[in-house]
C-alpha cells in the first residue's frame, strides 16, 4: 500500500507544479504612466468652508442641562452645611452613632452632585457627537457645548474638593 503511494507521489508532485506555470506573458516591470506623474496636492492656501452656527435646539438643549447641574449645585450647597456639621460631631470616633451618621450625610451629599454627574456626562456625549461630526475643525457647536461642559466640570470639580476633605475628615 505505501509501496503504491510511493510510486504515485511523483506524479502528482509534477502535476503540482504543472499546474503553478504558465506558457503566457508575465506583465512589464516598467514604470506606467501614471506612475510617472507628480502627485498634485491640496493648496493649503484654500481656507476651509465655515461651519453654521449652533442651532437654535442645541443651545436650548444645553441651557437646560446648565439648569439641571445648576439645580443640583443648589441641591449641594443646601446639604453641604449638614454634612459638615455631622462630620465636624463625629469626631475621631470610628464605629460610633456619631460617625455612622457622618457617613450617612456624606453619602446624601454626594447623592445630591448625581443630576451634574449626568449632565456632564450628556454634555460629553454631545461634544463627541459635534467633534465627530466636523473633525477637521471646531465647529460652533462643538464650542457652545465645550463651553457648558468647562463650567460643569468646574462645578463637579469643586464638590469633588467638599467631598473628599469632609471624607479625609472622617477618615475614610
Amino acid at each position: 500500500m505505501i509501496r503504491a503511494k510511493a510510486r504515485l507521489l511523483p506524479l502528482f508532485l509534477a502535476a503540482g507544479l504543472a499546474a503553478c506555470s504558465s506558457a503566457s506573458q508575465y506583465p512589464s516591470l516598467a514604470y506606467r504612466p501614471v506612475e510617472r506623474m507628480t502627485p498634485v496636492a491640496p493648496d493649503p492656501s484654500d481656507a476651509p468652508l465655515p461651519l453654521p452656527p449652533a442651532s437654535a435646539d442645541l443651545v436650548s438643549r444645553i441651557d437646560g442641562i446648565l439648569a439641571s447641574a445648576k439645580q443640583a449645585d443648589g441641591t449641594f450647597a443646601t446639604r453641604r452645611p449638614i454634612a459638615e456639621r455631622a462630620v465636624a460631631a463625629a469626631g475621631s470616633a470610628r464605629g460610633s452613632d456619631a460617625w455612622l451618621s457622618a457617613q450617612v450625610a456624606v453619602s446624601a451629599l454626594q447623592a445630591s452632585r448625581d443630576p451634574a454627574l449626568a449632565a456632564l456626562a450628556e454634555l460629553d456625549t454631545m461634544y463627541a457627537d459635534a467633534r465627530d461630526a466636523a473633525p477637521t475643525q471646531e465647529s460652533p457647536s462643538a464650542k457652545s457645548i465645550d463651553a457648558a461642559r468647562q463650567q460643569v466640570q468646574a462645578q463637579v470639580n469643586a464638590q469633588d474638593e467638599v467631598v473628599s476633605a469632609l471624607d479625609a475628615r472622617l477618615g475614610t
